[in-house]
């Protein structure tokens, strides 16, 4: 950075930092963080096991919000120390480390807002990515494993933790589905915005004509429900079937009826596990699923329900596109509900998602804002 410039940049952030301890009113939430830390310090705490998890869950939430923030105004702090001394002894080596910490801060500065635009009720929660390969046969199951592998990097970027829940593979290539877990604080917040079907055009691999091909595959993303949530399940209401698992995993997969799917009769709704060797392991995992789709739909009833009382406002759902990947004749991806278009569909397909999340989010927040249909 030339003269000058590192400065004005840290003076920058360091009015933005101070907007939002007013915007988030981080005063409150520290305070309330003392409040509970106090109380999880008393020996009876945990007699109330419910009550105990709720502020537990509480602490941490808070702590996401304070600790980035201290953090960052710290690191501001030092840097502009170094700034000045730099202005006194000039040092190439400590000015290009300060130019990259400077960067650093302001990448963290707008991930911290974007993390602000996430105040749905759900949206701190851990998140569940159900893939499915659309028609199309090999060239659609092979779109889905690229899907599935754009959001693994994803994941994987963030820090996230990631658990295959299921995955079903292609005969020739790719998968027919995955469902997989991903764990970090505001997960489903992120991948919300992911819900819905994703269009690929190509010159297909496995056209020996070298045509071009579309491809479908649907993105579903569910909150993981934890256990204080109560969502009825009736022993009455499932049907329970096991089946060998298929793919890798050796010979005892592949020769015992380790796989498990449960239909919830009264929804239609599928689960299916056979991700461990155990069935036990397997129906857990199952329900584990269901449950998340119960919560979910119910939370879609809620909202449809909300929507029914504003005569203007459109059903929610997803549509049946939500973003276009063109890699012939040119490159592009293009996000149809915000309009965002990004060239490099590499870097995108290598998990590079973050501007159409948050371009989704601040299109979302507008549209609360001014009380327009979502």
């Amino acid at each position: 950075m030339q003269d000058g410039e590192r400065l004005k940049v840290l003076t920058r952030s360091e009015e933005r930092l101070v907007d939002m301890r007013g915007i988030f009113d981080v005063d409150a939430k520290r305070s309330t963080l003392n409040a509970y830390e106090n109380e999880m310090s008393d020996g009876a705490f945990w007699n109330d096991q419910e009550h105990a998890r709720d502020i537990v869950q509480q602490v941490k939430v808070l702590k996401g919000w304070i600790e980035p923030i201290d953090s960052l105004s710290a690191r501001i702090e030092s840097a502009r120390e170094i700034d000045e001394l730099l202005a006194l002894e000039p040092d190439a080596a400590m000015s290009k480390d300060l130019d990259a910490e400077t960067e650093r801060i302001v990448e963290e500065l707008d991930a911290f807002e974007l993390k602000s635009l996430l105040r749905g009720r759900d949206d701190f929660r851990d998140a569940q990515i159900e893939i499915s390969a659309g028609a199309g046969g090999t060239e659609a199951q092979d779109w889905a494993e690229m899907i599935m592998r754009m959001y693994t990097r994803w994941a994987e970027r963030k820090g996230f933790e990631l658990e295959m829940l299921d995955l079903s593979e292609g005969e020739e290539a790719g998968i027919k589905g995955a469902v997989i877990e991903i764990k970090g604080q505001y997960a489903y917040g992120f991948l919300r915005p992911e819900s819905g079907v994703h269009r690929l055009v190509r010159i297909s691999p496995f056209d020996s004509q070298a045509r071009r091909h579309t491809s479908f595959a649907s993105v579903f993303v569910y909150p993981v429900v934890n256990e204080e949530i109560n969502i009825e399940i009736r022993d009455e209401d499932l049907r329970i079937d096991v089946y060998r698992a298929s793919g890798a995993g050796g010979q005892h997969v592949n020769k015992t009826s380790s796989a498990v799917r449960i239909t919830h009769m009264p929804t239609g709704l599928v689960c299916a596990s056979q991700a461990e060797r155990s069935q036990f392991k397997n129906k857990a995992t199952a329900m584990k699923q269901l449950k998340n789709k119960l919560y979910q739909r119910e939370s879609d009833k809620l909202a449809a329900a909300k929507a029914l009382l504003d005569a203007d406002k459109q059903d929610v759902s997803f549509g049946s596109q939500i973003r276009s990947y063109v890699f012939q004749p040119y490159t592009m991806v293009n996000d149809h509900r915000t309009e965002l278009k990004i060239a490099d569909v590499q870097r995108v397909m290598d998990g590079g998602i973050d501007p159409f999340i948050q371009a989704y989010l601040k299109q979302e927040s507008e549209e609360k804002a001014e009380g327009r249909p979502l």
